[in-house]
């Protein structure tokens, strides 16, 4: 533990202190603030009464999320899509920035510039759709997963992260008469666990929110995610703006549609959130080493 002799070392301590826990505060305020008015009712919710704790505590919001039959396909969709596609993506950047990553590939600059372009320009959506349509992926779960599968920005961080590893040890592997494929897989892998975690992190996040994709790509209700399940569900409980209803019903359904949203957006952030305890300790060496060429 480092200490701090002189006052002025104290008085710097306690104001960074001061700061971060000020900024902790307001991090975690809006956390609090949802999580609250989920459990609140409809009309502590439309109201404005709800400001830390729940008010009018109920589950009535979750049971309303819960109570549609789509719910359970719609979430085990979810899993699928980002369990099979973290570990595509996994693997097709771990394999491709390992290749970027060796000297000796030929065009490797021109490879990594091509790679680069596309963080900057796009096709567009109506190109997309065009070309996942003639590949015949529309209404498939590889509609979902294909289109992601490598992105720029990871590939960029794990080849970084792999420069990173001393060519020594390619060296003494040659020595031993050891393979391309033997060393990146009895070597590289092992060596890569923190880069690992952080793209498995951010390809999840990214596959576990996709909702647009599904929303252009997918018609089959049995092949929904959660997420477009879930913004049927509050579509459903929205009002028509020619509805004509008296000011309590009309209060009763605005709070409900209030309720809704942070229920469901509970429920959308829940996985994501038991994820990341799991690869914490390797998210931020993966990424600071990643960024960073020593």
């Amino acid at each position: 533990m480092v200490k701090f002799s002189t006052k002025s070392d104290k008085i710097f301590m306690f104001i960074v202190n001061v700061a971060v826990i000020i900024i902790t505060l307001i991090v975690l305020y809006p956390l609090v603030y949802v999580l609250s008015s989920s459990f609140s009712s409809p009309k502590a919710v439309v109201s404005g009464k709800v400001v830390l704790f729940p008010v009018e505590p109920t589950i009535r919001g979750y049971q309303e999320v819960f109570s549609d039959k789509n719910i359970i396909s719609g979430f085990f969709n979810s899993v699928f899509y980002t369990v099979s596609g973290t570990i595509l993506s996994v693997s097709m950047t771990m394999i491709a920035a390992y290749s970027l990553s060796q000297k000796k590939l030929p065009f490797n600059n021109v490879l990594m510039f091509l790679f680069t372009f596309t963080m900057l320009f796009s096709g567009g959506m109506i190109p997309s759709y065009l070309l996942i349509s003639s590949l015949h992926l529309l209404n498939t779960p590889w509609a979902i997963i294909l289109p992601g599968c490598i992105s720029a920005y990871n590939l960029i961080i794990t080849r970084t992260f792999l420069q990173n590893i001393p060519e020594a040890l390619r060296e003494a592997a040659n020595i031993d008469g050891c393979s391309d494929i033997r060393y990146f897989i009895s070597i590289i892998i092992p060596l890569s666990t923190a880069i690992i975690a952080v793209l498995c992190l951010f390809y999840a996040v990214g596959l576990w929110s996709n909702y647009f994709s599904a929303f252009l790509y997918l018609t089959n209700r049995k092949l929904f995610p959660l997420q477009v399940v879930l913004r049927e569900i509050l579509l459903k409980n929205q009002i028509a703006a020619n509805s004509m209803l008296d000011s309590e019903s009309l209060t009763h359904l605005s709070g409900m549609e209030e309720l809704l949203k942070y229920s469901l957006i509970v429920v959308t952030s829940v996985p994501m959130l038991l994820l990341y305890p799991f690869i914490q300790k390797h998210f931020i060496e993966g990424v600071m080493i990643g960024s960073l060429k020593g």
